[in-house]
């Protein structure tokens, strides 16, 4: 790398030094108490100085565009962290730097080495105290810190894990001090987030510095990924076939979208409890075709969550039976049940001594001095150093404790230090204090028009490590930076932080396709053709309800969309509508929803009318356009890991913009005007989520359960209203008769065909019996059958072919359907309409007994 000379675009550069007494990542040294210098006038660290460098000579202006365009990617992938203490904003985007910290190899390699010393050490501490138990024994770990913390597991004594390991994914929380020594100030062995917005992270921010990142030999993440889920394959019962879920507690979790994201990553499937059943002793996965076994499960839901028959019975996310499967050697779970006594703070104190009894080594990586309260030497030692520290909880909550949010002695006064000291005094086992470190500033970038430029912020690096094998590990070449202001004391997204992307340097190129190790390499040896062949995705019977409903809501939406236009187009133009077509128009506004309760009827107040219709447009009380959007995108949230980023962007679009639009109104007198814009711009949104369905979702059976869902929401709610305008004798008026072509989206071709016709067999054949017209119900029905008989497939040989109930008419039944009573009525076009209706109802209700419940009684539904 090049000297920390200035590089060319450092002309009229400010690199402000870092706070006093906090290293400065920058500048390479502790920084002194100064003011901000020109850039030329003090020296840059090498690696930041060859970071700038890459930039060129125009970089420095380019750097607002820059952290513009990540915004905006992060955006546009739907990236965020749900904030459950936020009620006012439940999900905001998820926050990431446009700097990354830079890491020598040389700091590195030390990180490295003693994170996995960290991990070996845990990894036997756990064996011994769900095994013979020396360590209590011999008072190496009090029993307060073991048996008395709410998240160890007594039922889980004696069980050792199928694999021998029972870390397979954990993380420390590492700061770098004033001295420039790295040290450990938490770790997280139960559940540890992180690992999938790492990777977002390390995507858009190398892409925004592309040049950067390959001069400067960044270490690439993939080859740990691969290890982790091939070395969770081969521990697993299953062997190198098994299969692997990843258990979340669902899209409310706060950190949801990394666990899709990284379910989709792995290549592994995404389950929630309801997902799975125990049988026998062994896992299963509900599937749209009958039970899948699952061999491994890498948990993202806290121990006490997983199997409502040993732990919480309230739990709805875990899994009856789960923990007794694990005990009989039939389900590899990372982490193995009861880790979570491993990430107290005040286990911190005591590891030292445990390196030395079971490792025979002194540990490389400190961690900040820590004193369990718990211990009356250690009470009396701390507490006239409350100022000097940082108070933590030692357990967390759980029902039998309660806990409390940690405090920073050096930004409290006298008086509150009194006050934690009264409650240290009267609950010691509880607290556990931990020396404070003004952890290592790196320099950030403050986008602003007027006064942009590089603001210090402190930095707290989580490093990752994976199992690759049995009793086997690695640390992934990066982390999760997470970053505060000064003023918050601590590192927490919760609580309000930001991230960066961390750059781990090496002196050499380095190849991106490196495997991390020959076994590794062996382990992606190509499989066989009749092994690829099997490699159909598995569809869990959660999954396939969601995505019939996200095929419904999409068509109801289009629907409802396009039947407002209409409304509101036919009450404001040139020509009068007759009477009945505003009975008509009336009663399909009714039957799809769009009116709120003791709205008055078109045919009483046609001013009234409209105004309700408008103003109930993003009512999120009235099941009109914007509540079927917000429902669209509640079930879009429970497949982020089945959808293109390109196809959420599309949903979660949709309703922000239409909403938008229907929150300008209410500032104002709304008019169908603005209401047909937002429109307009909707069904542009529309049609692109329908293009992402039809063109970029892969042909298995939850996408035909997709079609299938917008096919039958089309069948029913074209087959009413061409129903109800023939009752209403709408279609023999020339308004009518358009409105009809325009409900089913058919105008173009219609003329086409037929010029300016009004004939109704005409109109009977284009929309209901030909089979080349996409919204007539002859295509709608010949289409559906063909979905429905391709899931018969796999359907038990005694199952009805719920194919077989759709009757697709030919051009041979025109002259019957044509014919009209003596009173006018079309009784064989009426009979069939509510045949089509009361089809479409009973196909959405076969498909949920057989599909998504498995059981004789239909459940209520996302979409009922």
């Amino acid at each position: 790398m090049p000297s920390s000379a200035a590089s060319p675009l450092a002309a009229g550069a400010v690199f402000p030094a870092a706070e006093a007494g906090h290293y400065d990542e920058l500048h390479g040294c502790m920084a002194a108490p100064g003011t901000e210098q020109a850039a030329g006038s003090v020296a840059l660290a090498p690696a930041w100085a060859e970071f700038f460098h890459q930039l060129g000579d125009d970089g420095w202006q380019t750097l607002n565009r820059r952290s513009a365009l990540l915004k905006r990617q992060l955006r546009d992938n739907g990236v965020t962290h749900n904030v459950h203490a936020d009620q006012a904003e439940v999900q905001r985007p998820w926050p990431l730097d446009l700097f990354p910290l830079l890491l020598s190899s040389e700091d590195w390699r030390h990180i490295e080495a003693g994170v996995l010393q960290r991990v070996r050490l845990l990894d036997a501490v756990m064996a011994d105290v769900y095994g013979e138990r020396r360590l209590l024994k011999e008072g190496l770990l009090p029993a307060a810190l073991v048996q008395g913390h709410p998240d160890y597991l007594r039922s889980m004594h004696g069980a050792r894990p199928v694999s021998g390991t029972f870390l397979h994914i954990a993380a420390f929380d590492l700061a770098r001090g004033p001295d420039n020594h790295w040290w450990v100030v938490s770790q997280r062995t139960q559940a540890p987030s992180g690992l999938g917005y790492l990777l977002e992270n390390r995507l858009v921010v190398s892409s925004q510095f592309p040049h950067a990142f390959q001069a400067m030999n960044v270490r690439r993440l993939a080859s740990t990924y691969r290890a982790l889920i091939e070395g969770l394959k081969r521990m697993a019962p299953g062997g190198a076939d098994s299969h692997i879920a990843m258990l979340t507690p669902g899209p409310d979790h706060e950190t949801y979208f990394e666990q899709s994201y990284l379910a989709r990553y792995l290549g592994i499937t995404l389950v929630e409890g309801s997902d799975l059943t125990v049988r026998h002793e062994h896992l299963y996965l509900k599937t749209l075709h009958g039970l899948q076994p699952v061999h491994g499960l890498i948990k993202r839901v806290d121990d006490a969550f997983v199997d409502p028959l040993e732990m919480r019975p309230d739990s709805r996310m875990g899994v009856p039976g789960l923990l007794q499967a694990v005990r009989a050697g039939h389900v590899l779970m990372a982490n193995a049940p009861g880790a979570g006594f491993l990430e107290s703070s005040a286990l911190l104190g005591f590891l030292p001594a445990l390196s030395r009894h079971l490792l025979g080594e002194e540990l490389q990586l400190p961690a900040l001095h820590t004193w369990w309260c718990g211990e009356p030497a250690a009470l009396t030692e701390v507490l006239p150093k409350l100022d000097r520290c940082v108070i933590k909880p030692t357990y967390p909550w759980s029902l039998s404790r309660g806990t409390f949010r940690a405090g920073v002695g050096p930004l409290m006064n006298a008086e509150v230090l009194q006050s934690w000291a009264e409650s240290i005094q009267r609950t010691p086992d509880e607290h556990t204090v931990q020396a404070y470190l003004p952890p290592s500033q790196m320099p950030t970038w403050h986008a602003d028009h007027h006064s942009p430029g590089i603001v210090p912020r402190s930095a707290i690096l989580r490093v990752f490590v994976v199992s690759d094998g049995e009793q086997s590990w690695q640390v992934l070449p990066g982390g999760m930076t997470r970053l505060v202001s000064t003023s918050a004391g601590l590192t927490s997204m919760a609580l309000g932080g930001s991230s960066a992307d961390t750059w781990v340097l090496h002196d050499e190129p380095l190849s991106e396709d490196l495997l991390a190790s020959s076994s590794v390499a062996a382990s992606m040896a190509s499989p066989s053709v009749a092994a690829l062949a099997q490699r159909e995705r598995l569809i869990t019977s959660r999954a396939a309800e969601n995505l019939f409903w996200l095929g419904r809501y999409t068509e109801r939406a289009e629907n409802s969309a396009r039947l407002v236009q209409i409304i509101l187009q036919a009450l404001s133009g040139d020509e009068e509508p007759s009477y009945s077509v505003l009975m008509w128009l009336g009663q399909l506004a009714e039957s799809a929803g769009l009116m709120p309760e003791h709205a008055p009827a078109l045919l009483e107040d046609r001013h009234g009318f409209e105004n309700a219709l408008i103003r109930s447009l993003g009512d999120a009380a009235v099941p009109s356009v914007g509540y079927t959007l917000h429902s669209l995108r509640q079930t879009g949230v429970a497949l982020r890991e089945r959808l293109s980023p390109e196809h959420w962007s599309f949903v979660k679009e949709a309703e922000e913009n239409f909403l938008a639009d229907c929150g300008e109104w209410a500032a104002r007198l709304s008019s169908s005007a603005d209401a047909l814009r937002a429109l307009a711009r909707l069904s542009r949104a529309l049609a692109g989520i329908t293009g992402a369905q039809n063109d970029r979702m892969w042909r298995d059976d939850g996408w035909r359960l997709l079609a299938a869902g917008r096919q039958i929401e089309r069948l029913t709610h074209l087959a009413d209203a061409l129903s109800r305008g023939f009752y209403t004798n709408a279609v023999h008026d020339a308004a009518g008769y358009g409105v009809v072509l325009d409900l089913f989206d058919s105008g173009i071709s219609f003329r086409a065909r037929y010029q300016r016709s009004r004939a109704i067999d005409a109109l009977i054949e284009h929309v209901v019996i030909n089979h080349q017209n996409p919204r007539s119900l002859g295509w709608v029905t010949q289409t559906l059958s063909t979905r429905l008989n391709h899931l018969h497939r796999h359907d038990p040989a005694n199952m009805e072919d719920l194919s077989l109930r759709l009757h697709p008419l030919a051009l041979e039944d025109l002259p019957r359907l044509c014919q009209a009573n003596e009173i006018g009525d079309f009784t064989h076009l009426q009979e069939y309409l509510a045949l089509c209706i009361e089809t479409g109802s009973e196909l959405s209700k076969e498909i949920g007994l057989r599909h998504f419940t498995h059981t004789g009684e239909v459940r209520r539904s996302v979409g009922a």
